[in-house]
């Protein structure tokens, strides 16, 4: 795309999808700002960040222990470059991308009041009595974005909003997560392990999963997700509204659960810790408390508004196909703003409702009943020709950025290219040889 005809990109959120999707178009050398809401980001190179990942382990309360689900395979699939093999701290992965993120680029502490769309422009309004003008914006800023919103709003008025889409968010479990600061070694051997550690505690008496990990930093990252009944979670979804926040919960929810949860055990040498002993050794500002919600939206673009999914593994995938489309399109006009924006939806949305849908699978493990027995029964005794096959084509789609140097395939199994991939590689080969013939 010639430099006249390169939109301006508004980038509403910087989590790990606005931030990645910034540092792709950083890299295109398109114009873009992003704004987030939040006054900072809660606190390298990937690897130094992140510890290999050979295999994970599955406990019941008393802490006997299922059989592992083992990942070494990844090394054969997919080869050394198996990004898949490590496993990172999101705020440590989170800081990694914004450091690609040139910091005049992002404004900080502001929400987003309003967006409004005429004359083939978007205008963003913040609540400090800012505008900023754009061709395009891509929503980035979750389950509960201000651009969704601001879309819906107007699909609705004109009776073009499907209805599911109208539906509030389901969920059925809230999320406790937080790091540790660095541990004792000899308190905690786990984190003197060289490769990563995580271990999952599946609760039968108790409605909880709870899980640790380890970093190469010497600490811990634990997760608690209480799943609840359908009573519970109307109670939740109570609370949340009437709270300020949508995103998180306040500290006080947060005390509650980690009171609620302390003498849990977690799985380490000894066998005598509880999560209790892990809350107090963590930061009251690397405590949070989320909602999970389980929906996927029909609608994700309309006009010159568009969104990315929310979840790491989402965003960051959507935000790589959404690059690639817009590194290949011709011109900044309506009709080819609209034909990018459909044919992201036409690749990602089925990919996102199969990812969906195994994790709707998997998260059968934690039903009360006969459900949840087969369900466990099955994961844990998985023969490895079908754990190995399953591996293929949950992780078989790898994407990359299309005007960038291609990442070789050294595995047994090669990535499947998505079309936005295809479309932009073929660009960029074009404008290489068009700049060699130009250099003879």
């Amino acid at each position: 795309m010639s430099a006249e005809h390169k939109p301006t990109v508004l980038i509403v959120g910087a989590g790990l999808g606005g931030l990645i999707f910034g540092a792709l178009l950083e890299k295109q050398g398109v114009p873009y700002t992003i704004f987030e809401r939040s006054a900072t980001i809660k606190p390298l190179e990937f690897l130094t960040i992140s510890k290999r990942l050979h295999q994970t382990g599955a406990y019941k309360e008393t802490l006997e222990p299922y059989r592992p689900s083992d990942y070494s395979p990844f090394i054969f699939i997919f080869g050394s470059a198996g990004i898949a093999q490590y496993i990172v701290a999101r705020p440590q992965l989170h800081a990694l991308f914004l450091k690609l993120i040139p910091s005049h680029k992002i404004h900080f502490g502001h929400r987003v009041l309003n967006i409004s769309e005429e004359d083939d422009r978007v205008t963003i309004h913040l609540s400090n009595n800012t505008t900023f003008e754009g061709d395009i914006v891509v929503g980035a800023d979750g389950a509960y974005s201000a651009v969704r919103q601001r879309m819906y709003e107007k699909l609705k008025a004109k009776g073009e909003l499907p209805k599911s889409d109208e539906e509030d968010l389901p969920f059925s479990c809230t999320c406790l997560v937080g790091q540790t600061e660095v541990l004792d070694p000899e308190e905690y051997p786990i984190i003197k392990e060289p490769l990563a550690q995580f271990a999952a505690v599946l609760g039968k008496e108790r409605p909880y999963t709870w899980t640790i990990f380890t970093t190469p930093a010497g600490t811990l990252c634990w997760m608690v997700m209480h799943h609840l009944s359908k009573a519970t979670s109307k109670a939740a979804l109570e609370q949340r509204f009437r709270n300020t926040d949508n995103a998180e919960w306040g500290g006080f929810q947060a005390q509650a659960m980690c009171d609620e949860t302390r003498t849990f055990r977690i799985p380490t040498q000894d066998g005598k810790k509880t999560l209790g002993d892990l809350y107090d050794m963590t930061p009251k500002d690397l405590i949070s408390m989320v909602m999970l919600e389980e929906k996927v939206f029909k609608t994700w673009h309309s006009g010159r508004f568009v969104l990315l999914g929310d979840g790491a593994v989402t965003a960051i995938h959507d935000a790589i196909s959404l690059a690639n489309l817009l590194y290949a399109m011709p011109s900044k006009t309506s009709s080819e703003v609209t034909k990018i924006f459909e044919e992201y939806h036409k690749e990602r949305y089925p990919v996102v409702m199969e990812a969906f849908n195994i994790s709707q699978l998997m998260s059968k493990i934690t039903e009360r009943g006969l459900i949840g027995a087969v369900a466990l029964y099955l994961v844990t005794r998985m023969p490895q020709w079908l754990w190995r096959l399953s591996l293929v084509k949950q992780l078989g789609f790898r994407p990359q950025a299309g005007f960038l140097k291609a990442v070789e395939t050294n595995g047994t199994v090669q990535a499947r290219p998505a079309p936005s991939e295809m479309k932009a590689r073929a660009v960029y080969e074009m404008q290489q040889q068009q700049q060699g013939a130009a250099s003879l």
